[in-house]
């Protein structure tokens, strides 16, 4: 879920928006940021001190009133005012009503809106990214690089609405077609988690609205300033065509909301994105029902180098892979796995590489690593690293708290454990790699197999039968596998997501679109004969 490197950055301007939050004299600290100068900004967004977290055509909201935090510092940047369970029925039955409108509009049509919409967040794109880098805690570049990817989708989807569609197929009748008609599912749920806030409504949203649905979205309670932000940019796109807000309503909330989403029968679709365990609890509700779902959960993703690996190539991608975002992409690099005759060197040369990680405010434009985005991410990594020391491993970078106002933990890296260590099957959203010697072919395929996840996977080699073996039906079981590139770097044209624990479910590229439309197989008979199936005749 990180776009390559080169293709953001030039498109990221270098001037920051923010000052440095220590340097403020005490009495601002107890204020909300969004009441601070240096913070203006905010108000670019149509953000204030207390936000309506409920839109469905209005604004509004009559649930618990929550506070968001900058992972920086831990100072509250502004208040949002989230769904009551009488907020929720309300927006579902104002996006049905919505959705009888939208459906009717040809598809081409739906895209323009949809391009209108690229073009409105293309215009926010620097102020949107550095809420997103305040809100959420990833870098600058992250950020704006996030929205850029909602932007693309946006265009893709734009050319999308002229192709989606099915075939018509042969009929073995004469004067009959078959016709396979693909038409919207209706409503969908869109639940995000908080480490791409932006992108992954983005992939859901853009693709969803000119397949025809409306969309109902519930973002991370912690990124709900972002949540708010988007969709105000979406409903000025809505009301200056005269449409109804509700195709993209939002309920901002917690579990409650979710919850009542996911056991919803008038939510046609529910897409999730977010932990293993929460999307089993998900997926078993939607299915009690008999719904539909669209999961995108954890990965425990590997990154393998053989003895033929250009390590020019292994050190930077590891580096990229393991630490980006702060660890906490469903894409991280969390297991290395080397051949024995190269360990040792690409250890020493990722220690170095650590070294010179440049940690600081998330907004600075030179800062390469940030914070977690809570205090409870980062007990987790503390709990982890000394789970890892109980099982044997040896922490040879990292490991601690950083000494400073934040979320801010060691990018780290553990040697010694097994391979199948139960706290390395333990996905942990944190900058933590696992680090392992193996001998052959066989052995590193299956041990990049053995987790419960498969999400992403990366070898590098030079060996082109290696690599089509790692392609093929015996090598890698993960929904996106790649070679000499990190296991980190996404495309928007493919389908993305994985395979096991991972959910199954595809977003994005490719034909993802076919999971937010409904299929019918339709026979039409332009003769003046009835030829019964089998043979069978009525006389």
């Amino acid at each position: 879920m990180w776009r390559v490197p080169g293709l953001l950055c030039v498109r990221v301007a270098r001037k920051s928006k923010f000052s440095g939050p220590w340097t403020r004299p005490a009495a601002f600290m107890s204020t909300l940021l969004i009441n601070q100068p240096q913070y203006a900004w905010l108000k670019e967004l149509g953000l204030r001190e207390e936000n309506d977290g409920v839109y469905n055509g209005s604004w509004g909201g009559r649930g618990e009133v929550i506070t968001t935090y900058c992972p920086a510092n831990n100072e509250p940047i502004a208040r949002v005012r989230q769904a009551s369970m009488a907020d929720y029925e309300e927006t579902v039955e104002k996006a049905r009503e919505a959705w009888s409108i939208w459906a009717d509009i040809p598809a081409p049509k739906r895209g323009e809106i949809v391009r209108q919409i690229g073009d409105a967040l293309r215009e926010k794109i620097q102020v949107l990214g550095s809420l997103v880098s305040l809100e959420m805690g990833k870098i600058l570049v992250e950020g704006v690089g996030e929205v850029q990817e909602y932007v693309d989708v946006c265009d893709y989807a734009v050319g999308l609405s002229r192709m989606i569609g099915g075939p018509i197929l042969p009929s073995e009748r004469p004067g009959h077609a078959l016709i396979e008609q693909w038409n919207p599912v209706g409503l969908v749920g869109i639940i995000t988690a908080f480490n791409f806030p932006v992108a992954v409504y983005g992939w859901n949203n853009a693709i969803a609205m000119i397949c025809g649905n409306a969309c109902l979205w519930k973002g991370a309670p912690t990124t709900s300033l972002i949540s708010v932000a988007v969709t105000k940019i979406i409903a000025k796109v809505l009301e200056d065509n005269k449409l109804p807000g509700a195709i993209c309503s939002l309920t901002c909330g917690g579990a409650d909301v979710g919850t009542a989403m996911a056991k919803d029968e008038r939510v046609d679709l529910l897409s999730f994105t977010g932990s293993t365990q929460v999307g089993k609890q998900v997926a078993l509700m939607v299915q009690e029902r008999f719904g539909r779902s669209l999961l995108e959960l954890g990965g425990n993703n590997a990154i393998i180098a053989f003895e033929d690996a250009d390590l020019s190539l292994v050190v930077p991608s590891a580096l990229f892979a393991a630490v980006g975002t702060a660890g906490q992409r469903c894409t991280t690099a969390r297991r290395l796995f080397l051949h024995e005759s190269i360990h040792d060197e690409v250890v020493n040369r990722l220690k170095k590489a650590y070294a010179q990680i440049r940690v600081g405010n998330p907004w600075d434009s030179n800062v390469l690593y940030g914070p977690l985005h809570t205090k409870q991410a980062v007990s987790m990594f503390l709990g982890a690293v000394e789970e890892a020391k109980k099982e044997g491993g040896t922490i040879v970078y990292g490991g601690k708290v950083m000494d400073r106002p934040g979320n801010y933990v060691e990018p780290t890296i553990v040697t010694g454990l097994e391979h199948d260590a139960s706290i390395v099957h333990t996905e942990t959203f944190a900058p933590i790699l696992y680090v392992f010697k193996f001998k052959n072919e066989d052995e590193v395929f299956a041990w990049n197999n053995e987790v419960k996840q498969g999400l992403s996977s990366s070898i590098f080699t030079k060996d082109m039968g290696r690599i089509f073996r790692w392609l093929g039906p015996k090598g890698s079981d993960c929904g996106i596998v790649n070679v000499n590139i990190p296991t980190s770097g996404a495309e928007i044209g493919g389908a993305f997501g994985g395979e096991k624990h991972t959910g199954g479910g595809r977003e994005s590229g490719s034909d993802a679109w076919k999971q937010y439309m409904r299929r019918s197989t339709c026979t039409i008979n332009y003769s003046k004969d009835l030829p019964l199936a089998q043979g069978i005749k009525f006389q």
